[in-house]
């Protein structure tokens, strides 16, 4: 790729997006690199949004979007619901941090009981990654042991404890800087979708846990399916390991009773975050109720785990997950999603296939990922997973520039993809999905006329 083609893209994305520009000139001053989230970092400059409602988002250009970053993956219901909206504003009223006990936090920990086959006892906290943090240290507490089972690539949250191992390539020994070789040493990591390589790291390691991420590695890039779920929990009943199901994406998006509910399978413990507080701030931890008695003043354990956070269970928060939940558990908000999400990935194969293009689209529930190096047929059935769920192959860093240009690419055409995959929501439409495949087709084109081989 030269360099004269390679400025083809970013020439269009300045002028279509002057104002974000701008905006990103200010933001290095305050931020590293300019952002606060290491997803949104995008060359030559990402793009600011204004507001934003049911699949749309608004540039500050003034450009609609159909967005499907959907609050990274936090937004089932699509942007700004009227439930959520009214049900926030009505208790912004009343308060927004009493300090003290309140009744929303019943009715939210009562909407998650019913919902979640595992939530005996439950606790909330302010996000995915402190329900991971609890949920490690919980097991530890109880059992007395150390170690804890990971399948490589599974993402857990940033926490010292559990983000080794969460990226490729995974040849590098998952060092992970500022995390110290005592934390990691206390990981064992297994390749995913592998029963038998977990039940031996279990005979060997002793393990105080062995955690898995929903429907598999950074929601479903190595897709998991029910049947490798129900044997991994057969698995950890019989030999006496605590399993705890990492739901914070999966949560009442694939389906009310969470991937759980969809497998028939009753983890020990679940983390749960963003469906769960409707796009707010909010995670939580949902286990046995003998396991959860960790966290209470007199325990059968001699010890206590200690749980303040400013914020746990916040109102606002709590006012947002009992309307989502309400919706939730009818069940449309996920079928729907799914439904939408299993359409569009036929109908970008269908583009893929016309272009004969090198990118494929896959994926379970509401999730579409994209492979831009498929050298298959372009399948229909949208079940099948591409090289045959190699997880070396599908779970891999690409040619960066190629990242970047793809996604400013999807932009000018009215399309913000999150990196490599994308979610849909209830909210999502067939108009929607036609100018999608629109996008992804004249995407294409600007990719090859700036030299990639896509």
């Amino acid at each position: 790729m030269s360099g004269a083609s390679e400025s083809r893209i970013e020439s269009l994305y300045a002028q279509r997006f002057p104002k974000s520009a701008e905006l990103y000139l200010r933001a290095k001053t305050l931020f590293p690199s300019g952002v606060t989230h290491d997803a949104r970092y995008l060359k030559p400059f990402p793009i600011y949004a204004n507001d934003a409602s049911g699949s749309r988002k608004t540039s500050v250009e003034g450009h609609e979007i159909i967005d499907y970053w959907m609050g990274h993956g936090a937004l089932l219901l699509g942007h700004s619901h009227p439930a959520i909206v009214e049900a926030v504003q009505k208790q912004a009223v009343n308060s927004t941090h009493p300090g003290a006990c309140h009744e929303l936090e019943l009715a939210w920990g009562e909407h998650v009981q019913q919902l979640v086959p595992s939530a005996e006892r439950i606790r909330f906290t302010n996000s995915g990654t402190e329900a991971t943090l609890m949920a490690l240290r919980v097991a530890r507490l109880v059992t007395g042991k150390s170690k804890v089972i990971k399948f490589a690539g599974h993402f857990h949250g940033w926490h010292d404890s559990l983000i080794p191992g969460s990226d490729p390539p995974h040849d590098s020994g998952y060092a992970t800087p500022g995390v110290t070789d005592g934390v990691s040493a206390d990981i064992v990591f297994v390749p995913p979708n592998d029963l038998a390589a977990a039940a031996a790291a279990i005979d060997r390691h002793d393990p105080a846990c062995i955690l898995h991420e929903g429907n598999g590695t950074h929601w479903g890039i190595v897709p998991a399916r029910a049947e490798f779920l129900r044997g991994l929990r057969e698995l950890t009943e019989r030999k006496g390991i605590i399993f705890i199901l990492d739901e914070v994406i999966t949560g009442f998006r694939v389906h009310p009773n969470c991937f759980q509910g969809h497998c028939g399978i009753v983890p020990d413990m679940t983390t749960l975050a963003k469906v769960l507080a409707g796009g707010l701030p909010g995670g939580c931890l949902a286990g046995r109720a003998d396991l959860m008695e960790a966290l209470a003043f007199d325990n059968p354990y001699g010890q206590k785990m200690k749980h303040p956070g400013t914020y746990n269970a916040n109102p606002l928060s709590a006012a947002a997950g009992v309307a989502a939940l309400d919706l939730v558990a009818t069940g449309d908000p996920s079928r729907r999603a799914n439904e939408y999400a299993a359409s569009l990935r036929r109908a970008l194969n269908q583009v893929f296939a016309e272009k004969s293009s090198r990118l494929v689209a896959y994926g379970d529930f509401s999730a579409i990922k994209i492979h831009p190096e498929f050298e298959g047929a372009h399948s229909q059935v949208d079940d099948v997973i591409p090289f045959d769920g190699d997880w070396r192959k599908l779970d891999r860093k690409f040619d960066g520039r190629l990242s970047h240009a793809f996604r400013c690419a999807l932009l000018l055409g009215g399309v913000d993809w999150f990196g490599w995959g994308g979610s849909t929501s209830v909210a999502h439409t067939d108009a929607d999905l036609s100018k999608t495949a629109e996008a992804f087709a004249n995407a294409i084109d600007l990719l090859r006329e700036d030299g990639f081989n896509i």
